[in-house]
């Protein structure tokens, strides 16, 4: 690996070659980095959003609380439609591609020696670019900048070996727990849950989610025994109107809402109702219960990242609270998933036809005409996503979903929709 990256193609050259997939789960190499650049206790008040649902909302509502507060944030999030910088904002933005290739090249050589896997890298390149601490000495091309006040860092994939887990973190917020990744963290939701719970540590605050009882005990059992006070926080009611639509958000704000009170305090912030209420309705994240209107090619579309039981369960609560019934579905997902179990809830989510695409991501199995047979008869499978949406331009309103990688490739040709409407 060079020590320094010449271009930012070069440098997502270099990402590519790290391999998107490839895992080794353990925090050593991390805990080496941090230790070797002085990032192990950030100059930044840190947030560790830990979950199986809702992560991402989780942190889009937290990120804006504190930014309508006046709090520079940094926010680190996961995975990305078009462009790795959209992991990587500061103050609601991506990173700029000069100030995303300075941050690696800061990185770059302890990242090299110690061998870090393509999350522990981006995730060193996000504290970096956060706390603006060179583990080199300053350059003329990269002066630096002031820390952020707080970060918003969500967690990849469980929490025992999620790469934010090596860092001295301020607090730790649970989201709904549920399966997904099972291959990886686990065959049901105790193990999934004692996985993630394997983020605390000793005396760390802890806010939570109203949890499946297996998922409850692993977290209380592993706070009473690392000391980490814990509180469970229920669901706002009804009523609050929120930039995210669904009942499963209400949850989600709630959670987001606990935390940044928390963190006022600490931050020196003064929680302000006005501005509470701004940053709930204009909280925004792409491919959240997203609307899109009729274009050329396709028909109004709702675009869900909704890729697992809990996901479609909720996504099909929030379109009934909503009074929209899609007349068709796009529906995609690798070939790891348990189609057999997600089939149900894709089918009771329209009476049309459900179409399903082709995914073409590298490192991935997407075997689509297996996942058309086991959805059923009103399946088809089709070779792209283009002629997914030829397909289903007449139904009036179609559902995209099953897959953050299907929405991606709309993304791609859309990047306009991955901006706030205000913006």
């Amino acid at each position: 690996m060079p020590k320094r990256f010449a271009t930012y193609d070069a440098l997502l050259s270099h990402l590519d070659a790290l391999g998107l997939f490839h895992m080794d789960l353990s925090l050593g190499r991390m805990e080496r980095f941090l230790e070797r650049t002085g990032l192990s206790r950030p100059p930044f008040y840190a947030l560790h959003v830990v979950g199986t649902n809702g992560k991402g909302s989780t942190c889009a509502f937290l990120d804006a609380l504190l930014r309508a507060h006046g709090v520079e944030t940094g926010l680190y999030a996961s995975p990305h439609f078009c462009d790795v910088r959209e992991r990587v904002k500061r103050d609601g933005r991506p990173l700029p591609e000069d100030a995303f290739l300075a941050a690696a090249n800061r990185i770059a050589e302890p990242a090299g020696e110690l061998g870090l896997t393509y999350f522990e890298f981006l995730t060193a390149l996000a504290l970096s670019a956060f706390a603006a601490a060179p583990a080199a000495p300053a350059t003329p091309d990269d002066p630096g900048s002031e820390p952020v006040r707080a970060a918003v860092l969500e967690a990849g994939l469980g929490g025992r070996f999620d790469a934010v887990t090596a860092l001295s973190r301020d607090l730790l917020v649970f989201t709904s727990i549920g399966l997904d990744h099972m291959k990886v963290l686990g065959p049901d939701i105790a193990s999934i849950a004692r996985d993630k719970a394997g983020a605390m540590r000793p005396g760390l605050p802890v806010l939570c989610a109203r949890q499946e009882p297996e998922a409850m005990r692993e977290l209380e059992n592993q706070a009473r025994l690392l000391g980490c006070p814990l509180e469970v926080v229920e669901p706002l009611p009804p009523g609050t109107p929120l930039g995210l639509d669904g009942p499963h958000q209400r949850q989600n704000v709630a959670l987001a809402l606990a935390a940044f009170r928390r963190a006022a305090g600490p931050l020196g912030v003064l929680s302000d109702p006005k501005a509470e209420a701004r940053a709930l309705a204009t909280a925004f994240l792409p491919g959240r219960m997203q609307r899109v209107p009729a274009g050329e090619g396709h028909a109004a579309l709702i675009l869900d990242g909704a890729h697992n039981a809990p996901g479609l369960a909720a996504l099909g609560a929030a379109l009934e609270e909503s009074g929209q019934r899609p007349g068709a579905v796009v529906f995609a997902c690798f070939a790891d998933k348990d189609v057999q179990g997600l089939a149900p809830l894709v089918l009771a989510l329209s009476e049309g036809p459900v179409v399903v695409p082709r995914l073409n991501v590298s490192g991935r199995e997407s075997d689509h005409a297996a996942v058309a047979r086991i959805i059923g008869p009103r399946a088809v499978p089709v070779a792209s996503l283009d002629t997914a949406l030829a397909l289903t331009a007449e139904h009036g309103l179609v559902l995209v979903c099953g897959s953050l990688y299907l929405l991606g490739e709309f993304f791609t040709k859309h990047p306009r929709l991955l901006l706030p409407p205000h913006d």
